[in-house]
């Protein structure tokens, strides 16, 4: 057997040299499960950018800048990243470079978006301006589905409001 495309540790094992290497689409194997993205997360990408295009989430009280690059990562990628934290002040304040420059605002702005109006609508219906029925029900006539973990986190925020936290 040649061991020629394999590293060897110390205790006698041997790793493929094919894991560091980049193959064709310029990612390791590492990289590339990164970029896995499971349904959960692909579930509140799609809300976040339904919600957007809608203009129901489409202010978050600041400005996001996105660059396109033809060379860098895709929309869904840099999304992750910038949920995780990756991206430093300085790189947001200057944009997020992306090949889906558009996609990243709006899915940026539509998550910034739900922190703010889930709080505003939490105080509307712990006041008794309206209920959560009528915010519902604009969700419903563009066809959007919330995901399950905000709208638990949705309706926390409501109670919470009540109780007068």
């Amino acid at each position: 057997m040649d061991f020629s495309d394999y590293f060897k540790f110390k205790n006698g094992g041997y790793y493929a040299k094919s894991n560091l290497v980049p193959s064709k689409s310029g990612l390791t194997r590492s990289e590339k499960r990164r970029t896995r993205h499971s349904e959960n997360f692909n579930e509140m990408f799609s809300f976040f950018l339904k919600s957007y295009r809608c203009g129901i989430l489409d202010f978050c009280g600041v400005e996001v800048i996105t660059r396109y690059d033809k060379n860098s990562r895709d929309g869904k990628f840099c999304f992750k990243s910038f949920d995780n934290g990756v991206y430093s002040k300085e790189e947001i304040h200057q944009g997020i470079k992306t090949k889906h420059s558009n996609i990243l605002k709006g899915v940026i702005i539509g998550k910034k978006s739900w922190g703010l109006w889930k709080n505003e609508w939490s105080d509307g219906i712990s006041e008794g301006l309206f209920t959560i029925n009528e915010i519902l029900e604009e969700f419903h006539k563009h066809n959007i589905k919330i995901p399950d973990s905000l709208f638990k986190d949705f309706l926390n925020t409501i109670l919470r409001k009540y109780k007068g936290d």
